[in-house]
């Protein structure tokens, strides 16, 4: 992961909730970054992420703003994450999870956030994109992360780097260095249904799952 001197520089997250954004939103804050959360509704089956993404920005005092572009609905439709269309179980290597891709979500996504950046004066845009997405997810490549850095460079006065500082890491390792830096992923929500507890069963949930495994170590969330 490349580090960047911090100085108390401001930063604009894309944070969902999940446990990477979170991990990336706590690293930049430990880095020394005057850390800026942005969360989107954008119209995903429930709202439990966007609550815990809410309550751990109150918690560290995070400047927090959630944006809801769910009037766009209608233009991304097709995803289990937004229709009415059962979400997947399994693993996300099988080919059904390709029904969870939300249409060109991050690049709205990043879009605002760079905007965002812009308007007060933050130098760069942090989002969770890993390795262990780019089988599925076309817009966490590292071909559109690079492309969209360019962009970057070139749409406002002030230029706004893109990065995704575990582009090339998988969750298990996202995992390992967030435990190291002694994060409460008790305050993290990954699983794609919005019930009291986590199913277990989604391919979120599974891959959260053997990340804790292959890191020797509990996950503190329930699940059914």
């Amino acid at each position: 992961m490349q580090q960047h001197a911090a100085q108390n520089k401001k930063v604009v997250v894309i944070y969902s909730g999940g446990m990477d954004s979170y991990t990336v939103l706590r690293q930049a804050d430990m880095a020394g970054y005057e850390v800026h959360a942005l969360a989107f509704n954008y119209g995903q089956r429930h709202s439990k992420e966007l609550d815990v993404a809410k309550a751990v920005c109150e918690k560290y005092q995070y400047a927090f703003q959630l944006v809801d572009v769910s009037n766009i609905n209608p233009l991304i439709k097709g995803s289990a994450l937004t229709d009415d269309i059962d979400v997947p179980e399994g693993h996300y290597e099988e080919a059904s999870m390709q029904q969870t891709v939300v249409p060109n979500r991050n690049m709205i996504m990043l879009s605002m956030a760079v905007g965002y950046a812009v308007s007060i004066d933050a130098e760069a845009v942090y989002f969770g994109a890993h390795s262990g997405d780019h089988a599925i997810y076309p817009d966490c490549r590292t071909e559109f992360v690079e492309a969209m850095n360019a962009v970057c460079q070139i749409a406002n006065y002030s230029p706004v780097e893109i990065r995704a500082p575990f582009l090339q890491s998988d969750k298990i390792d996202i995992l390992r260095t967030g435990l190291e830096l002694g994060l409460d992923y008790s305050e993290t929500w990954t699983c794609y249904k919005g019930l009291e507890k986590a199913c277990g069963k989604c391919g979120s949930c599974q891959e959260r799952l053997e990340a804790f495994e292959k890191n020797n170590a509990i996950d503190p969330i329930a699940y059914f």
